[in-house]
Parts: structure tokens; C-alpha cells; sequence
């Protein structure tokens, strides 16, 4: 079902905090040029963390594009053959990440077919348990890659649709939560000239995960960085 923003105010469920979730199947056969949020589920760490975070995207796109969204977070694990409905999946914790065989390889099938997966540090540190073994884990599943690459702050993400000069800053890194570092760069990992995965210690998961409703009383919307990886995926 597409929204436009009074159908989007009107009936999203998200916001309560619970994560809704809709039949993949069903999803992945009218995929059109709906954005669905889709969130990576695995067997490790805690996949569901932040569930806020589908609730204020979904407003984010509603508001500032044209871009038709459906209503429900998809819940998609990464051995699915129907991952590559999706352009753009997301994936959060702040414990050890561990895939097992045919999770790496439907992921390394989803980059491989022009996808875009988003993994969000929740522990915000470099050298915290889920930043070392995500890092491992991509590695394994992409040997070519000796590391994640430092994504350029021109890169085509920071102006695909609002104009950044880099990744935004998040109350954590300024708070010094985690590693108490301002993380000035997102890393990542290209293939065929666009990024498939990308990775950012920055927490945006938590600073995301605020009721949508209660965007309105800050000064300064923090979720338009959101828009441009949903534009970069989908574009």
C-alpha cells in the first residue's frame, strides 16, 4: 500500500515501538517504486534493537520526496531468496555478529544485485564487539575487500538528495558516548561503482529512535540523512 503524509499520519502502527512486520512474499511481489524498509533479521546479537527507527524513515521520505513508501517494516533474514526485492536493508546491534554460510552468501548475492545494506553501530566505538566482528564478517563474505574502505565525504550519498559534507554528526559522538569520537567518515564496501554495504559507527539507530510524531519540536530535523541513503539505493 502506498502513503502519501495524511494517509502516512493517519495509520502508521510503528510508532507505538513494537516492530510490525508483513509477509515477505507478499511484499516482494508488488515492489514497484514503493520504498519498503526492510530489516535484516539473523540468528546473532540483537537484530530488533531500535525499533523506532522504520517509523521516522518512513516519515522522512513521506515528507520531503515523492517517493510512495509502504506502511510496515519488512523483516527479512539474509539467507531469503527474495532479499533482492529490496534495495535497502538495514542492520543494527552492539553484540557479536556471526552469519553462517548461506546468510554470507545471500548477502554477498544481495550487494551483487545492486542492493544496499546499512549496518548501524549501536555501541558507536571502532573497537567495540559489534564493529570488530560486522568488519569480519564482510570480509569473510567479500575476500577481495582487505578492509572496509573510508568512503569519501564527496561521495554521491552525501548529495543524492540534501547536501552534506560528510556523515552528520549524532548526539552520541557529541555526548561521548561509546568511543567518545566524532566519527568523520562513514566505510564501506563497492561494487560495480556503488556501494552495497555501508557501515557507520556514528549510532544513527538510537538517534533515530524517537517517537516521529515528536520531530516536530526539534529545531533541526535529524533524519534527513536517512533520505539520502534511501534515494542512493533506490536511484
Amino acid at each position: 500500500m502506498s502513503l502519501n503524509r495524511r494517509d502516512f499520519i493517519q495509520t502508521i502502527s510503528l510508532a507505538a515501538g513494537s516492530i510490525a512486520t508483513v509477509p515477505v512474499a507478499a511484499w516482494a511481489q508488488q515492489r514497484p517504486a514503493e520504498f519498503a524498509f526492510a530489516r535484516l533479521r539473523y540468528d546473532s546479537g540483537d537484530w530488533d534493537y531500535n525499533p523506532k527507527v522504520c517509523a521516522n524513515v518512513l516519515d522522512a521520505v513521506v515528507q520531503y520526496t515523492s517517493i510512495p513508501v509502504h506502511q510496515e517494516e519488512v523483516v527479512i533474514t539474509a539467507d531469503s531468496a527474495e532479499l533482492t526485492s529490496y534495495p535497502f536493508l538495514f542492520m543494527t546491534d552492539h553484540k557479536l555478529v556471526r552469519f553462517t554460510e548461506k546468510e554470507r552468501q545471500g548477502l554477498v548475492r544481495y550487494v551483487r544485485n545492486g542492493g544496499l545494506l546499512f549496518s548501524d553501530d549501536c555501541n558507536h566505538d571502532v573497537n567495540g564487539l559489534y564493529s570488530k566482528s560486522f568488519e569480519a564478517e564482510m570480509l569473510r563474505a567479500f575476500p577481495d575487500q582487505h578492509t572496509l574502505a573510508k568512503i569519501p565525504n564527496t561521495h554521491q550519498l552525501y548529495h543524492s538528495f540534501f547536501k552534506f559534507d560528510g556523515p552528520p554528526q549524532t548526539s552520541h559522538e557529541v555526548n561521548g558516548w561509546g568511543d567518545n569520537v566524532v566519527h568523520k567518515y562513514l566505510r564501506g564496501i563497492e561494487h560495480a561503482n556503488r556501494l552495497g554495504v555501508i557501515f557507520a559507527n556514528q549510532d544513527y539507530g538510537c538517534e533515530w529512535d524517537y517517537d516521529w510524531r515528536n520531530k516536530r519540536f526539534r529545531a533541526k530535523d535529524n533524519t534527513k540523512f536517512s533520505v539520502n541513503l534511501v534515494v542512493y539505493a533506490m536511484t
